[in-house]
């Protein structure tokens, strides 16, 4: 379990030394615990899940990426590059991400599966990766190939009715 990874990188983090590490991961933990809390109080389950702790650590690092560029824009390199380093820490903890000829790949065979012939069928289309490939790829890059084959094909056959 995720949750459990995280523990143990702290541990070995702290006993390591690696001060960027443990604060990152200090943090990280705090915030599952804070949302363990809120979850408990709505009702839910006692912990999130990891697929919560997935989109959790997503959000974080793209909080650090914005922040990166802000950093570079008031040359506060220092920063940024702290940030960066917080970025690779958080990463470990993520799933692989499929290559750009595996989203293609999966992008091909659902369209196929679905029978998509439109843009109008790419929120199922993109559905079905998500439930598939959720954690795996990335659902922006597979969305832009959804609708460049669809629209393409929409293309075609309309240019072929003149």
């Amino acid at each position: 379990m995720l949750r459990e990874r995280l523990q143990a990188a702290l541990k070995e983090a702290s006993e390591k030394g690696d001060g960027r590490a443990a604060a990152t991961l200090r943090l990280v933990l705090a915030a599952l615990d804070e949302r363990d809390r809120s979850a408990r109080e709505a009702g839910g389950r006692e912990e999130v899940d990891d697929a919560a702790i997935v989109a959790m650590l997503r959000k974080m690092i793209e909080q650090r990426r914005d922040e990166i560029a802000r950093c570079e824009a008031c040359a506060r390199v220092e920063e940024a590059e702290r940030e960066a380093e917080e970025i690779a820490v958080l990463e470990r903890f993520l799933p692989p991400q499929m290559s750009e000829e595996e989203i293609a790949r999966a992008v091909d065979a659902a369209i196929e599966e679905l029978e998509a012939r439109s843009l109008k069928d790419t929120g199922r289309v993109i559905a079905a990766l998500k439930s598939r490939f959720n954690g795996h790829m990335d659902l922006g890059r597979a969305k832009r190939m959804v609708c460049e084959r669809l629209d393409g094909g929409c293309r075609q056959a309309s240019a072929g009715r003149t």
